[in-house]
């Protein structure tokens, strides 16, 4: 096993012991989340409760696989915890998220619990964010408009960088929800909340993978072993 997926490992054990008999728990997507998922269904197989809504169809089809009960946010709207990922970590625990491609779900899942604990490697803390590009989900109409706006918009805010329309596999990446996404690389993000605002002013923009507000612990493995953050105010 490689270093990577040894520390992936070891933050989703350490999150998976703030878990419950019987909650009703958001589950993430990513490489992280889902080593989360495994000792998840590792547990439930041997008689622990719990009840989950899957950010993504892929965790939908990994949870499936090891008989995890799920449920939907129709079913269940309340939920007591939501365990993800993050692509980048800052400080004040704001994240970006959304590599994986499900940002809108996560961030609904993530909304709807009563906390969220994201679970990732040492590499993903950053002073500032911005190293990773910010996916930003759009609607697939009118697109060149509503690149035009997030273009005209991150000039306002002084950031510059090439706007990617996300492909796969030779063809444009299509989220769950039937959305494009645009990775905007931006760099060094000096004031998250004032580009969140201005993003989610322009009427093509679905939802971004800034997460605001919304983490209040976060479980990081390292070569030193397990460091439990709590956001610091800056």
């Amino acid at each position: 096993m490689d270093e990577a997926r040894r520390l992936k490992i070891a933050a989703a054990a350490e999150a998976l012991t703030h878990v419950k008999d019987g909650m009703r728990l958001g589950i993430g997507t990513g490489s992280t989340a889902e080593e989360f998922v495994r000792l998840l269904g590792e547990k439930t197989a041997n008689g622990f409760k719990v009840i989950g809504v899957p950010t993504s169809e892929r965790t939908a089809a990994l949870c499936k696989e090891l008989n995890i009960p799920l449920t939907t946010l129709e079913e269940t709207p309340h939920l007591d915890l939501t365990i993800d990922g993050a692509d980048e970590v800052d400080p004040a625990l704001t994240l970006i998220k959304g590599g994986g491609g499900a940002l809108l779900r996560e961030k609904i899942v993530a909304a709807a619990s009563d906390a969220m604990i994201v679970i990732a490697d040492e590499s993903k803390l950053v002073d500032t964010l911005g190293r990773f590009p910010l996916p930003i989900e759009v609607n697939s109409f009118g697109l060149g408009a509503t690149t035009r706006a997030i273009q005209k918009a991150a000039d306002k805010l002084g950031l510059s960088g090439a706007l990617v329309l996300r492909q796969k596999d030779g063809k444009t990446f299509v989220t769950d929800g039937g959305h494009y996404i645009i990775d905007a690389n931006f760099g060094r993000i000096p004031d998250s909340k004032a580009l969140s605002d201005a993003l989610f002013a322009i009427p093509g923009v679905v939802e971004h993978g800034l997460f605001i507000g919304l983490s209040e612990t976060t479980i990081i493995a390292g070569a030193d072993g397990i460091r439990t953050i709590k956001p610091s105010k800056i």
